[in-house]
């Protein structure tokens, strides 16, 4: 079936897209993405594929997430959403075994929340801090972006934590990550956002700021820009 897979991946693949891909994902030396390989597999392909082999057996998943290839790495991240409502512990175990494979945003964003956050939403959350303080991007940007399933259960509180130990970051997408938490929050309750601006707002980097106000009205959006 993982031949498959590959064959399939192949066939719907396109090398102008795959072109723009590696700019967009910074795969040049020295980026975030040094070394990573696209063939222009869109996200809703990369759907349709992971759900029509979402039965793949989980040490076949990991051949997937081991490739050297972006989009077999997002079908087989994906193959384990669709996964874990039927196995939770099972499939969240699994994705922290091979926690280093999921090296890119697109590849968190796209899962985090849906598996470890869903996970974790009952449950102690030192997982999330320890992952905040990592020196790996990708498993701070996890912690964060994992949060996104409190938040759509209303439900703040460690998205706010999280974000006040990222506020020292020196990464734009760790800013970009924890600004649109914060937006996120803001949507459903605007007092709980603006009482964290109002206490960190001076110290925030300007990025996670402006992710953090994009909804704001003009008036208010100067307020806070204006330090």
């Amino acid at each position: 079936m993982l031949n498959n897979i590959k064959k399939e991946i192949l066939s719907k693949s396109d090398s102008e897209k795959a072109k723009v891909y590696q700019r967009f994902f910074k795969t040049g030396i020295g980026e975030y993405g040094e070394g990573d390989v696209f063939v222009g597999l869109t996200v809703p392909k990369s759907r349709e594929i992971a759900k029509k082999f979402f039965n793949l057996e989980l040490k076949e998943v990991k051949e997937l997430l081991n490739s050297k290839i972006h989009e077999e790495r997002l079908i087989g991240l994906l193959i384990l959403v669709y996964n874990y409502p039927k196995n939770k512990k099972k499939i969240f175990d699994f994705y922290l075994e091979n926690i280093n494979r999921i090296n890119n945003w697109d590849l968190v964003d796209l899962t985090a929340d849906k598996i470890v956050g869903n996970y974790l939403i009952d449950k102690d959350k030192k997982l999330l801090y320890k992952l905040a303080k990592s020196g790996n991007l990708w498993e701070r940007r996890i912690s964060i972006v994992s949060t996104f399933h409190f938040i759509k259960n209303n439900k703040f509180e460690d998205s706010l934590k999280l974000s006040e130990i990222l506020l020292k970051d020196n990464h734009d997408l760790i800013h970009k990550a924890a600004g649109w938490m914060l937006r996120e929050i803001g949507k459903r309750d605007q007092e709980v956002l603006e009482r964290f601006l109002l206490k960190h707002y001076t110290e925030m980097p300007r990025t996670m700021l402006r992710y953090a106000i994009e909804r704001f009205d003009g008036d208010k959006r100067r307020f806070y820009l204006r330090k």
